[in-house]
């Protein structure tokens, strides 16, 4: 909150309880921005006391209104009242004062206020490179910390690896039956490209082998048995006219492709049996696995390293699978353990009263799930940070996973389980479709990256503005074009919706867009430029009776809002709010630059007003997008 606000409230609560006759407290004053359908700066909201001071809410307002107008300590200058909202105008005084401190002060993140907040993002799988879900994934994240750190917040950003399983170990297989000792340096591919490349070429296998099996008289029997077993109501489903072809594609697609994988597949044992060997800690597929891994390491943080994004700590499930293996276990030597084991000797929990349902927490083989492992890393997060608040940002298809998670943690007693969130995004899609990883339809991070840069450096080439520039100097810009493009566009929807990304939309300089922004950035340092070569001299008396235009004062009132969009944006979780925020700044930057003339030697006290509206701005415009992970171009 910034100081004017805490004052008015100060003097608002004073002005109703000399009035009323009733002790008012500041912080039951309720201030927001003016609608911009009604003059006003700031309103303050007096419903809340009609009760109270047994007054229409008119009358209230009213009161307050003329107390404040009145009142010397504050800088409000007219009043007007709508229903129970007293909107007051702040003097020209005050603005003109504002713009000077903002040209001159950065903004600053706000003040620590003593808590920690984990947030994790990314967490990919280490048999495929970084993909445009991904990208959603990460851009949240980081921003995410970020803004929490504006807040005041102590920030730890952590994501948890996924470098075991089955499907880390059908990288492995495919490399072993089929790569021929290939690597990220034999062949020239990333590494994390190259592990994918072989995620794919399993399934293209495992599907060749699976459609020469549906021919087989074992296929045929299970289909029989399958639609033998489906009752009259089953039946129905399917369309009367469908065809015998047509019920067995369903059948062998739909329903039986899992059990033919554990069942009957060759492939399918190979690699459930590598899976076992992992874990019985056999050297060569140890061996194996680590080499895979570390050449997706390296990928990954290619892919890292040009999206600007970082991470304070790295934890891995092979590390700490295990770890929630031993919680369970424990929990299960107690008369009153949550757990409970069946027949066949999973481990399972009954959580119905919490409107969920059973779920299981150890195969009946022993090993550990997905949740299982989601335990033992909650738990030892908690050790390492004492956070006040754990952030999982995972997509929303998860949701049903944490709600288990949250619940299982709150049952074994940990605390912190109340002050866990899931920042739940939806999917994010191209304009063509749908993606799937196993099919290899998925669009890489690398290529979407290189994609968009190929994009701004033909529209640059095509305007014909940086040619003056050394080849880095112009590489580096359109990087950061291309980045801002990029990160503006996953951000600007908010997390909870699917969206779909537009490269070409994304570097259009006239719509709601990363490039749109950073030109309004480029236009404050054209205004830095023009400034150097006038030589304005200094203005001999500061500007008076200068009451600021519509265009000038929508750019003060935005800047002035800085902090309460950020403590917003940190409390309602969404990043979203920071890059609207972000966009109407440099939509009503980009109208003040077109409407007024900044520069007018023959007006130099307006000039320097003017010139400190720039520097504002250009100084929020760098901090905001810095949040967001978008750095600011002095040229484009």
């Amino acid at each position: 909150m910034s100081s004017i606000e805490s004052l008015l409230q100060q003097q608002a609560a004073a002005a109703l309880s000399a009035a009323f006759s009733q002790e008012i407290s500041a912080e039951s004053v309720a201030l927001q921005s003016t609608d911009s359908k009604f003059e006003g700066d700031f309103t303050i909201v007096v419903f809340p006391f009609v009760k109270l001071l047994g007054q229409k809410p008119n009358i209230i307002a009213e009161a307050l209104g003329k107390a404040l107008v009145d009142n010397p300590a504050v800088p409000v200058t007219r009043f007007n009242v709508v229903g129970g909202f007293c909107n007051l105008v702040l003097s020209d005084a005050y603005w003109l004062d504002f713009a000077a401190a903002q040209a001159t002060t950065p903004p600053q993140d706000a003040a620590p206020n003593g808590k920690t907040i984990v947030v994790e993002y990314a967490s990919p799988n280490t048999n495929k490179p970084l993909h445009l879900g991904h990208v959603r994934n990460i851009l949240l994240g980081y921003s995410s910390a970020n803004i929490f750190r504006a807040a005041g917040y102590s920030v730890k950003k952590v994501q948890i690896i996924n470098d075991r399983g089955i499907h880390i170990c059908k990288s492995m297989l495919a490399w072993q039956l089929f790569g021929n000792g290939e690597t990220p340096s034999s062949s020239g591919i990333k590494g994390d490209h190259l592990v994918g490349n072989y995620y794919v070429l399993f399934e293209q296998k495992f599907q060749e082998e699976y459609k020469a099996w549906q021919q087989s008289n074992e296929a045929d029997n299970a289909f029989q048995t399958w639609w033998s077993k489906q009752d009259e109501k089953a039946k129905k489903k399917f369309a009367p006219d469908i065809t015998d072809t047509q019920l067995r594609a369903h059948f062998f697609k739909e329903v039986y492709k899992n059990t033919y994988f554990n069942q009957q597949s060759s492939l399918g044992a190979q690699a459930k049996q590598m899976l076992q060997d992992w874990e019985d800690g056999k050297a060569e597929v140890v061996a194996l696995w680590e080499t895979m891994n570390s050449w997706v390491y390296a990928g990954f943080d290619a892919t890292y390293a040009r999206m600007g994004v970082n991470f304070d700590k790295l934890y891995y499930e092979s590390q700490t699978y295990l770890k929630g293996k031993a919680l369970i276990e424990d929990d299960l030597q107690k008369s009153d353990s949550i757990f409970y084991r069946k027949d066949d000797g999973s481990v399972w929990i009954d959580l119905t009263s919490a409107k969920l349902d059973h779920k299981a927490v150890l195969r009946s083989d022993g090993t550990s799930m997905y949740i299982t492992q989601d335990l033992g890393t909650a738990k030892e997060r908690f050790a390492d940070f004492d956070m006040d608040k754990m952030i999982y940002v995972v997509g929303n298809e998860q949701e049903y996973h944490f709600q288990v998670l949250f619940e299982i943690l709150r049952r074994l007693g940990f605390k912190f389980s109340k002050d866990c969130y899931h920042l739940s995004y939806g999917m994010v899609n191209l304009p063509e479709g749908k993606m799937k990883s196993r099919e290899g339809t998925v669009v890489d991070a690398d290529d979407l990256m290189e994609e968009l840069f190929s994009a701004v450096a033909e529209s640059s080439q095509e305007r014909n503005t940086l040619e003056d520039l050394s080849a880095d100097e112009q590489k580096r810009i359109k990087e950061q074009v291309a980045q801002a493009a990029l990160k503006y566009f996953m951000l600007r929807v908010e997390a909870a919706k699917n969206m779909i990304f537009d490269p070409k939309e994304s570097i259009d300089l006239q719509g709601q867009t990363g490039p749109y922004i950073q030109n309004a950035y480029v236009r404050t340092q054209g205004v830095e430029r023009r400034l150097a070569a006038a030589a304005l001299p200094a203005a001999s008396a500061p500007l008076a009776d200068y009451s600021p235009q519509p265009q000038e004062k929508e750019v003060l009132r935005l800047l002035h809002s800085l902090r309460h969009v950020i403590q917003k944006a940190a409390d309602t979780h969404n990043p979203a709010e920071l890059a609207n925020y972000l966009y109407n700044l440099a939509r009503a930057f980009h109208k003040f630059y077109n409407d007024l003339k900044i520069i007018d030697l023959q007006q130099v006290a307006l000039s320097h007003f003017r010139v400190s509206i720039s520097r504002a701005c250009a100084h929020t415009l760098a901090y905001v997008g810095a949040l967001l992970g978008i750095e600011m171009p002095e040229r484009m």
